[in-house]
């Protein structure tokens, strides 16, 4: 699921990067963290990468084992629309967590609490207690989602923030490359109790990695694991005014999320008896997004503007009707024609998604400017999850009402209507990064 941040200017003018929360206060404080080359930030990548394999894997396990025990889409989507439920509600409450103390723990504390369940889904592939532990783990996954992306930022001096975000980026994509499809692959031919064990042990080995961030360097990291203080996170923007200047890719990053979600969450379900498409679908796709994002970050940077929000619209829109097309008529064995549709509109989908992805983050950040960094990565993610979850529960109805492919169509047409406001988030100048 999960994300690249950038943070060069999404608004079409030059901007300097911002400085990290460390270093909102102090530049000085800033300029002397470890950065890239520090082990603390290393951490932090490894802890990312290996954690959220907890996550990735889980995603379209879940909805399929829940399916085994009887369930139908809609009752298999509600596992995922439970764990991004509460991980939204989480990350409601992290900006203020993160400014009393929270970002030296919030992470390690957030993948125990979404590793250490896991293993308990294999105890049943009932309903109610799929949906109760996905409840539990989504906690663990709106602290991490919203931590991480900060701490990316704050671990670093102001100097290298684009290029830190963009390495997390990588650390959250490039796992999912194996992890998406061959989570799926593990339990379709070793068993969901082996699959469900291992990659709850791989979200509390990230718990371990990240905790060691507070030791690594001789402790020069403390400086961006303390709170910014109040006075400055009142220094944000926040409330209506807040909303107002992230409306329109808060908007493109739910629409993009919840059409995600359908890849992830649906696609194994009616292609169960082509294992090896669904593993090819899902490694298209999440190999596509690591890509996309990216190739965004890399050209904001270069012409601090956001030039791939749109084309990055156009080709989720594009990815999702070449799945649709698949899906429409789609049987037992699917045929090489239906294969083909799958595995290419899940790669352009995902190059799409990638994009939009990086180029929403980097607009959020810039106009909530430095001091509002907890507030715009918890807005940004939200828009990721409660899309996530929103799609996973009402395609799941759309589909046990009408089918895959009219449910699959849906999604295409409800992202092209929103392309204008592609078009619009590109145009408008947001708030310049100070510092």
């Amino acid at each position: 699921m999960i994300r690249s941040r950038s943070s060069s200017s999404g608004n079409g003018t030059p901007s300097s990067p911002a400085p990290t929360g460390a270093g909102a206060d102090d530049d000085g404080a800033a300029d002397t963290l470890p950065g890239l080359r520090g082990r603390g930030f290393a951490l932090l990548i490894a802890a990312t990468a290996t954690g959220l394999c907890g996550f990735a894997a889980v995603l379209p396990l879940v909805p399929l084992w829940a399916t085994r025990g009887g369930a139908g889409e809609f009752g298999a989507g509600s596992t995922t629309a439970a764990f991004m439920l509460t991980t939204v509600l989480t990350q409601l409450a992290m900006p203020w967590l993160l400014e009393r103390g929270g970002y030296r723990w919030a992470f390690p504390v957030g993948a125990l609490v979404m590793g250490l369940p896991t293993p308990l889904f294999a105890l049943t592939a009932d309903l109610g207690p799929l949906v109760a532990v996905s409840a539990v783990r989504g906690v663990g996954f709106g602290m991490v989602s919203v931590a991480g992306t900060v701490l990316a930022a704050r671990l670093v001096p102001h100097h290298q923030v684009g290029r830190a975000t963009g390495y997390y980026g990588l650390a959250v994509g490039l796992p999912q490359v194996l992890i998406l499809p061959g989570g799926v692959a593990l339990a379709l031919n070793i068993g969901f109790d082996t699959a469900f064990w291992l990659t709850g042990l791989c979200s509390v080995l990230g718990a371990a990695l990240s905790w060691g961030i507070w030791y690594a360097d001789g402790g020069r990291n403390r400086v961006a694991l303390r709170s910014t203080g109040r006075s400055a996170a009142r220094d944000a923007p926040a409330g209506l005014p807040l909303l107002r200047v992230l409306a329109a890719p808060l908007v493109l990053m739910l629409l993009t999320a919840s059409s995600a979600s359908a890849v992830i969450t649906f696609l194994a379900i009616p292609l169960e008896r082509a294992a090896w498409l669904v593993g090819g679908a899902l490694a298209a796709y999440a190999l596509a997004v690591v890509v996309g994002r990216w190739s965004a970050g890399m050209l904001h940077d270069r012409h601090r503007r956001a030039l791939l929000l749109l084309p990055g619209m156009v080709g989720a829109v594009a990815g999702m009707a070449l799945v649709t097309a698949a899906l429409w008529s789609v049987g037992d064995a699917p045929g090489a024609g239906t294969a083909l549709l799958v595995l290419l509109g899940s790669a352009v989908f995902g190059l799409g998604f990638g994009a939009v992805q990086n180029e929403t983050v980097t607009l959020m950040l810039n106009r909530a400017g430095p001091a509002g960094y907890g507030r715009a990565s918890a807005v940004w993610n939200i828009g990721f999850d409660a899309g996530s979850g929103a799609g996973a529960i009402v395609l799941g109805l759309l589909i046990q009402l009408t089918g895959y492919g009219p449910a699959f169509a849906v999604t295409a047409l409800a992202l092209l209507a929103s392309v204008p406001l592609a078009l619009g988030g590109r145009a408008t100048r947001g708030a310049r990064s100070r510092g």
